[in-house]
């Protein structure tokens, strides 16, 4: 992964991020297919499925790359304090992301692929006042789409991790983006401002 050495993470803060960003893209060799899809981390794996439609999973076994994206936002060089004193400041892309290289393998007993649904939906049901479960819906419902999905593991080979959050620029301007974010209203500028608050600069 490129990147400047102040953006690049730690193996243990790549693997911090893995964990919590969820949102991944699965890119398989040799046509570079890729599939957007949650995963969840179990141990030296990252776990999700697909659609049995898909091809993708067919490859497998097969080297992969998982492409993990956490906050993510544009920012304004009108944000930059310093863009009054000289205009020198320019647009730019702030965001955090990791890269997970591994061997991709599939599951598809169907109590291990149960399992995954009931992972992936507790994990994100778990904001949920009532949180939705498997068990809610009818089991030949469930049986039915269940036929219908693959699960898939990659066996994590490779983790690298990329924190880009002007951690190049001075104290104040680093300031001026955090309040710029919090200014659009957006819950995904939101996150990447207390992304970059929790991150010292250089």
């Amino acid at each position: 992964m490129y990147g400047h050495p102040s953006h690049l993470l730690s193996e243990t803060d790549a693997r911090a991020a893995m964990a919590a960003y969820d949102r991944a893209s699965l890119l398989v060799t040799p046509d570079l297919a890729a599939t957007h899809l949650p995963l969840f981390l179990d141990g030296d794996r990252l776990i999700g499925h697909v659609a049995r439609a898909n091809p993708q999973w067919q490859a497998a076994p097969c080297d992969a790359l998982v492409v993990m994206a956490g906050p993510e936002a544009y920012v304004s060089p009108n944000w930059y304090p310093s863009k009054a004193a000289h205009g020198r400041a320019v647009p730019t892309w702030n965001y955090v992301t990791v890269h997970v290289r591994g061997r991709l393998e599939i599951i598809d007993d169907p109590a291990a692929l149960e399992d995954i649904v009931a992972r992936l939906s507790a994990r994100h049901e778990a904001a949920q006042a009532k949180p939705w479960t498997i068990e809610e819906a009818p089991r030949d419902y469930i049986d039915r789409l269940m036929a219908g999905i693959v699960g898939v593991a990659l066996r994590i080979d490779t983790v690298h991790g990329k924190r880009k959050l002007s951690q190049d620029k001075g104290a104040d301007d680093q300031a001026g983006v955090i309040a710029g974010l919090r200014g659009m209203d957006d819950p995904r500028e939101s996150a990447l401002a207390d992304e970059m608050r929790a991150t010292p600069g250089e």
